[in-house]
C-alpha cells in the first residue's frame, strides 16, 4: 500500500486527508472510497484520460483509493493528482516524505490550479500540519505568499512522476514572495498599506463634522450611523473609508485573499480592505449565513456597509446584534455548529424619514407623524445601542469647500494605528474588551465625575458608557494626548445618539 496527503474543507478548516491505494487480484476496475462527492467521484474518468494519454498502461488488477478519514465527506478536484500518482508509481519503490499533493487534472495530463487548493493550503499551514507541498504552476502566485513552506510545482502529470522519482527535487523548488508594499514595522511584525485613493475625500465638500467621525470611525475601527437627507454625502462618505483603513498584517492579507477564493473570486494581495455592501432586499440566511457563509463573515477585517438601514428586514438588523457584540457567529446545520469571526467595521447610512426630507431646508416632508414613528421604529434600541457613532448631516451648500484629502486622513490613521500597537493592543479601540478598556481607557475622578453626569442626563447602559470611553481613547489618540482628556470624553458624548 502507498499513500499520499492532500485535504479537504470542512467550513473554513481543511482536513487532513490520507490518499491511499492497493491493487489487488479481481476483476479489473477503479473505485474511489471514503466518502468522497460526486466531484472526487468524476475524477476516475480525468485520471484515466490522464494517464492513458501519457502512455500509462492500467495493471489488470482490482484499484482501490481510500480517502482516510472514512468519516468525513469530501469534496474537491484538487485530489486528482494525489490519485493519479499512486497509480502510476504504484510498482516504483517511491518514498513520498509526507508531501501534500495539490492539482486538478486535464485530460491531456496538465495540471490545473483550484479555488480551494489557495485556502486549503493556508489553513493546513495555519495548523502546523503541512511543510513540503507540491503543486501546479499556475497556483504558484498564490501559494508563495503563504510563508514557510517548502514550495514544490511542476507543470503535468508526466513532470509529477519525474519529480518523486528524482533524487534532486531543488531545481522544482519555489522561493517565497514577499510583499512589496510600504509598511510599519512593529515590535518585528510588518503591517502593509498602500497610498492609492481612487475615491478621494477632497471630492467631499463640507461635512466637517462627518469627516471628523469617519476618521475616529477608521482609526478605531468604531461602528457608525450616517443619517440625513439624500444627496448630503452619506454614502459619499462611506465609500472613501475603504482606501483609509489601518494597515493590514500578513495573516489579514491572506485571509481576505482566502475569503475572496470562497466567494469563488480571484484572490486580492492587495493591503486595501474590502468593502461589502448587501442590498436591503438580501436574505437572512445570505446575510447572517446558513448553508453556505453569509456577508457578515466575508466581511471579517472588512467595512460592512447598510444603505438603507431601516430598508433591511428587522429581523436581519436583529440578528446582527450578536456578531456586533461578540465579533462572531455560530451558524447551526444540519450536522454541524460553525462559528465565523466577524470583526467587521460596521458602516450604515439612513434618511431621516421615508421620504427623506425631514432634515432639509429646502424641501418639504411629505411624512405624518406616524410615518417618521414607524420608519424610526424599525431600528430596535438594544441595536442602535450597538453603534458607536452617530451624526446627523446637514445639507451641502454652494459655498462648502474641502478641507482634508483622503492622503493625510490615512497619515493620521496609520499614526494612531502605530500608537495602538505600541501600546500592546492586540485589537483596535474600538473592538476592546471590558478587562482591556480598564486597562486602556482609564480616566481621573475629575472626568470621571463628567461621565457620571452624563450617565444620569442621558440615561447611558454600560455598554453605552464603555463604547463612550473608547471613542474617547481614539480621539486621545487622534490629538496625540496620552490620557483622556475632558474635550476628549465631551467629543466622545457628542456622538452618542440622543
Amino acid at each position: 500500500m502507498k499513500q499520499l496527503k492532500c485535504a479537504s474543507l470542512d467550513g473554513l478548516d481543511a482536513i487532513s486527508v490520507d490518499v491511499e491505494s492497493t491493487f489487488t487480484k479481481g476483476l479489473p476496475s477503479f473505485s474511489i472510497v471514503g466518502l468522497g462527492s460526486s466531484s472526487i467521484q468524476e475524477s476516475k474518468d480525468r485520471i484515466k484520460s490522464s494517464l492513458l494519454t501519457n502512455d500509462f498502461k492500467f495493471p489488470p488488477k482490482k484499484i482501490t483509493i481510500n480517502l482516510s478519514p472514512s468519516e468525513i465527506a469530501k469534496s474537491g478536484s484538487q485530489f486528482d493528482l494525489s490519485i493519479a500518482l499512486l497509480i502510476a508509481l504504484q510498482d516504483k519503490k517511491v518514498d513520498f516524505e509526507d508531501f501534500y499533493v495539490f492539482a486538478e487534472l486535464g485530460l491531456d495530463g496538465s495540471l490545473k490550479d483550484t479555488k480551494s487548493i489557495f485556502v486549503l493550503v493556508l489553513s493546513l499551514a495555519r495548523q502546523g500540519l503541512i511543510k513540503n507541498i507540491l503543486i501546479p504552476k499556475d497556483s504558484i502566485p498564490k501559494i508563495s505568499k503563504i510563508p514557510d513552506l517548502n514550495i514544490y510545482a511542476v507543470d503535468n502529470l508526466n513532470e509529477a512522476i519525474l519529480f518523486f522519482s528524482s533524487k534532486d527535487k531543488q531545481k522544482y523548488k519555489i522561493q517565497n514572495d514577499d510583499f512589496s508594499y510600504d509598511f510599519i514595522q512593529i515590535n518585528s511584525k510588518k503591517y502593509y498599506f498602500i497610498e492609492q485613493y481612487p475615491l478621494d475625500f477632497k471630492d467631499v465638500k463640507g461635512q466637517v463634522v462627518a469627516k471628523r467621525a469617519a476618521l475616529i470611525s477608521v482609526c478605531g475601527n468604531h461602528n457608525i450611523l450616517f443619517e440625513g437627507s439624500p444627496g448630503c454625502g452619506k454614502s459619499m462618505i462611506s465609500k472613501r473609508l475603504q482606501y483609509i483603513m489601518p494597515p493590514m498584517s500578513l495573516e489579514e492579507i491572506l485571509d481576505k485573499a482566502k475569503l475572496d477564493s470562497l466567494q469563488v473570486k480571484e484572490p486580492n494581495f492587495v493591503p486595501i480592505r474590502n468593502f461589502i455592501s448587501p442590498h436591503h432586499s438580501s436574505t437572512k440566511a445570505s446575510i447572517i449565513g446558513g448553508t453556505k457563509m453569509g456577508e457578515i463573515s466575508y466581511s471579517n477585517n472588512a467595512i460592512l456597509f447598510f444603505d438603507e438601514l431601516p430598508h433591511f428586514s428587522k429581523n436581519i438588523l436583529e440578528s446582527l446584534r450578536e456578531p456586533l457584540e461578540d465579533h462572531t457567529v455560530l451558524v447551526s446545520r444540519v450536522n454541524s455548529k460553525i462559528k465565523y469571526d466577524t470583526k467587521f467595521l460596521f458602516v450604515s447610512a439612513m434618511n431621516p424619514c421615508p421620504c427623506g426630507n425631514l432634515l432639509s431646508k429646502t424641501k418639504e416632508c411629505r411624512c405624518s407623524d406616524l410615518e417618521i414613528q414607524r420608519y424610526k421604529a424599525r431600528l430596535s434600541d438594544p441595536f442602535l445601542d450597538r453603534i458607536d457613532l452617530y451624526i446627523v448631516m446637514n445639507e451641502v451648500t454652494k459655498d462648502d469647500v474641502s478641507d482634508i484629502d483622503s492622503k493625510s486622513m490615512h497619515k493620521i490613521v496609520r499614526s494612531v494605528f502605530q500608537k495602538q500597537k505600541n501600546r500592546g493592543q492586540k485589537n483596535l479601540n474600538g473592538k476592546l474588551s471590558d478587562l482591556e478598556i480598564e486597562k486602556y481607557c482609564k480616566i481621573n475622578n475629575n472626568i470621571r465625575d463628567i461621565l457620571d453626569l452624563a450617565i444620569d442626563k442621558f440615561s447611558l447602559s454600560f455598554r453605552a458608557i464603555n463604547k463612550v470611553l473608547k471613542v474617547a481613547r481614539t480621539i486621545a489618540d487622534i490629538e496625540d494626548s496620552q490620557e483622556i482628556e475632558k474635550s476628549h470624553l465631551l467629543e466622545a458624548l457628542s456622538y452618542r445618539r440622543r
